[in-house]
């Protein structure tokens, strides 16, 4: 059963039915499972990533974001940590995880909310518009450094760092088409 999320408007809220089919089928899924992990695939442009969406809605969760791996993998990763947070392991800004990919800690970052239209369309198609909270799932490089730590500027290239402002945001792949 959902909870009451102050001052949501998605498209389950606002009793939406006139839907395209890409909100429709996000908000059967959320319906039907509690959130979906949208996949976006890598191409010429640049890496993947995934995401979720519901989180918010259905367990007044934050929502997860993750970069740079591979779609099916990061489905996975999304979807361990989502069961996680909705079965009393909530997600938390700056939060240190541990078991989610193997032999690496993960670290939750806040995603400053200017990113959002360049990354999450579908996500603000199905809440219609803010407060919906994403966190970034950000992972090491083979050393164990992040990349905010010495050894990781490496990873720029694979997983942004969207708890920056886009001003802040090193120029790159994540940033050709701000």
């Amino acid at each position: 059963m959902p909870i009451e999320v102050p001052d949501c408007h998605c498209v389950l809220c606002q009793e939406l039915t006139e839907l395209d089919w890409r909100t429709r089928t996000t908000a059967d899924t959320v319906i039907e499972h509690g959130w979906q992990v949208l996949m976006v695939p890598a191409d010429d442009a640049g890496p993947g990533w995934a995401y979720t969406i519901g989180l918010w809605h259905k367990h007044g969760l934050p929502e997860l974001a993750m970069f740079g791996l591979d779609a099916r993998v990061m489905h996975q990763l999304l979807n361990d940590l989502a069961k996680a947070a909705v079965n009393g392991e909530p997600a938390a800004a700056d939060q240190e995880r541990h078991g989610i990919v193997k032999g690496y800690p993960v670290v939750l970052k806040s995603v400053d909310y200017r990113w959002y239209e360049a990354f999450f369309g579908t996500a603000i198609g199905f809440y219609r518009r803010p407060p919906f909270d994403f966190l970034q799932v950000v992972w090491p490089s083979r050393d164990g450094a992040f990349p905010w730590q010495p050894g990781g500027d490496d990873l720029l290239n694979r997983q942004p760092r969207l708890w920056l402002h886009p001003d802040e945001h090193p120029v790159g792949v994540w940033t050709q088409d701000l």
